[in-house]
């Protein structure tokens, strides 16, 4: 009997099956809501209860938390990536420790007390938020931006001049290329911190599934709780799928 006989009969690892493990998690996700649903329909709801969780109050708060999770990410993307590659020059050794203090500043500070601080500034609403949520996630994107570049082999950037290129040629077409991967982590731990982080929203006014989570403490509703509390933790597991997708897709090939 062949090697290729004996190979045949063994069953596929789920890693080797084409697409298979991609789709393990939308999967569990849907079955999560669909058990979240089941229990919801089996509970004895009140008025106030079934006045939160009508499908025309999830879908709303859905679009609130996906809203400010997609604006803050984008707002990071804008300052983070720009500021790691400054802080990755080596001529910027002296303003690199400033930058990096600043950004861990946004980590260290309890999100709800910046929250309430910008209040007294900006109030309530939902730039109040946006401020939290991006000073808390500045930080993964920033290091990881600045790690990345670093990395990248000295022999690259030399075999690169040596082909006439400039800096900012250099820069485009090698570093931040090769840093892709990095960069891509990073943002996929921030837009997961700010899915959670977003939940605080709901102090300021500014809407999302916090709202149900807290709305639902308040009253004693753990129905209306547990609710916003899955619906937020599916929204976290999904983009985290999606970023792990994007990872695979966008990083350089041979990397």
């Amino acid at each position: 009997m062949t090697t290729a006989t004996l190979g045949a009969g063994r069953p596929r690892s789920l890693g080797r099956v084409p697409g298979l493990r991609y789709a393990i998690t939308p999967i569990a996700l849907c079955g999560v809501l669909l058990a979240l649903y089941a229990w919801l329909g089996a509970q004895n709801l009140d008025s106030i209860e079934s006045r939160s969780l009508t499908r025309e109050v999830l879908f709303a708060k859905a679009v609130e938390h996906i809203q400010m999770t997609l604006v803050a990410t984008a707002l990071v993307v804008v300052i983070a990536i720009p500021l790691g590659i400054v802080a990755s020059r080596a001529r910027n050794r002296l303003i690199t420790p400033v930058i990096l203090t600043v950004a861990n500043l946004g980590q260290a500070i309890p999100c709800i007390g910046l929250l309430v601080l910008c209040t007294f500034l900006l109030g309530v609403g939902f730039q109040t938020a946006l401020v939290g949520l991006v000073a808390y996630a500045v930080l993964p994107v920033l290091r990881n931006t600045m790690v990345g570049v670093q990395q990248v082999d000295p022999a690259l950037i030399e075999a690169a001049r040596g082909m006439g290129m400039t800096r900012g040629q250099i820069l485009r077409r090698v570093e931040l290329k090769l840093a892709v991967p990095a960069i891509l982590a990073g943002l996929r731990t921030a837009l997961v911190l700010t899915v959670g982080v977003a939940t605080l929203g709901a102090f300021v006014a500014a809407g999302g599934f916090g709202e149900l989570i807290i709305n639902g403490l308040k009253l004693n509703r753990m129905p209306v709780t547990i609710a916003g509390a899955v619906l937020t933790a599916s929204i976290a597991f999904f983009i985290d799928w999606l970023g792990g997708l994007a990872e695979n897709l966008l990083k350089p090939r041979g990397i």
